[in-house]
């Protein structure tokens, strides 16, 4: 009797601990899901294209010209040092259209800075775009998607939306294109929220990607639309 008793008691402290902690996490989730998004699930078949690192002197236009050709609207998170050293390229995504998110001004690793560098980060980008583009950004994007708290709470205090993804097609690393083909196509589903990079050192094969991934998504019945579309309720 004293061991089963022991046993039961070992039990219930296990599954008090871990009833305690989830609850934690899912208040810590709660909490995020209100600022923080990878995704939006919809019936509407939405979905959204997304480029970081830019804005290129080459790169950019080469993706413009495409999104151009299929009529698709997608969001560009910027990085504030590229859109003084490239005005022009920054220039035509405004002019075609396409929504601009805040991708911080050196981009720099968030979660290793201070509160007033971060905010720093974010201000920097947000000048650089007032010198061209009248509507404030309230999308961003963390470097390499990592944040923490500190993000977090200043992201609430100006009313940004942290917009991460839920799928990489890795076309950072040089992918080919029928390697981005297949990590869109394949896994593709409604309200995914996909990376692409019109600023890669080197060979960039994205343009060559989107030219068959768009088309695709389209024949599947996939609506095409910026993050702030996906995100409406």
């Amino acid at each position: 009797m004293k061991l089963k008793f022991h046993k039961i008691v070992k039990s219930l402290v296990f599954i008090g601990l871990f009833g305690c902690l989830t609850v934690f996490l899912g208040c810590y989730t709660s909490a995020e899901n209100k600022v923080v998004f990878k995704s939006n699930t919809n019936n509407q078949m939405k979905i959204a294209i997304t480029f970081d690192d830019g804005p290129h002197p080459k790169n950019t236009k080469k993706i413009l010209d495409v999104l151009e050709k299929y009529n698709v609207k997608s969001t560009f998170f910027v990085v504030g040092i590229n859109v003084k050293n490239y005005p022009d390229a920054f220039c035509k995504i405004v002019n075609k259209g396409h929504e601009i998110g805040n991708h911080t001004y050196s981009h720099s690793i968030l979660k290793s800075m201070s509160v007033s560098d971060i905010k720093k980060e974010i201000e920097d980008t947000e000048d650089a775009l007032n010198d061209f583009y009248e509507t404030a950004p309230k999308l961003i994007r963390p470097p390499c998607g990592l944040y923490d708290n500190k993000l977090l709470k200043i992201a609430k205090d100006k009313n940004y939306k942290i917009v991460l993804w839920t799928i990489d097609t890795k076309d950072w690393a040089h992918s080919s294109a029928d390697d981005m083909v297949n990590a869109v196509i394949k896994n593709i589903k409604s309200g995914d929220i996909i990376l692409f990079h019109d600023y890669i050192s080197g060979e960039n094969n994205t343009p060559e990607a989107l030219n068959i991934i768009i088309p695709k998504l389209q024949e599947m019945g996939f609506n095409l639309v910026t993050v702030s579309e996906l995100l409406q309720n």
